[in-house]
């Protein structure tokens, strides 16, 4: 069973930073992308950042310069180093990932189960 655990996250004052990590376990064959995602009521998820196996990464406009993701294939994480926050940056992070598990031949997307960022003004 694959899965993704994420840390991180919590309050923080607009112009500071925060940190969100997310590692990958189970049986599985390969992590072809991970990424943090974040979801706000009413709207639907979106990208925040991602990073495939070569350590190639984008970002969405509203992050870029700001964020930074960064992955470890030998330990499976992935980490979001948020710098400069916004107000708007508040939002429910997930971690996401496309993994081929032992059971198939194709990827599948997994997610992790949400932190909080709240970042006051």
């Amino acid at each position: 069973q694959v899965q993704l655990v994420e840390s991180g996250g919590g309050l923080v004052q607009a112009g500071g930073s925060v940190r969100l990590s997310c590692a990958a376990s189970g049986d599985m064959l390969q992590i072809v992308m991970m990424g943090w995602f974040r979801h706000d009521p009413g709207k639907q998820r979106e990208l925040v950042a991602r990073v495939n196996s070569a350590g190639e990464s984008s970002y969405a406009d509203s992050v870029r310069g700001r964020f930074t993701i960064s992955r470890d294939n030998a330990k499976k994480t992935v980490v979001l180093q948020m710098d400069r926050v916004k107000p708007e940056d508040t939002s429910l992070y997930y971690c996401g990932a496309d993994i081929t598990p032992r059971t198939s031949w194709h990827p599948q997307r997994y997610w992790g189960q949400g932190t909080q960022v709240t970042v006051s003004s």
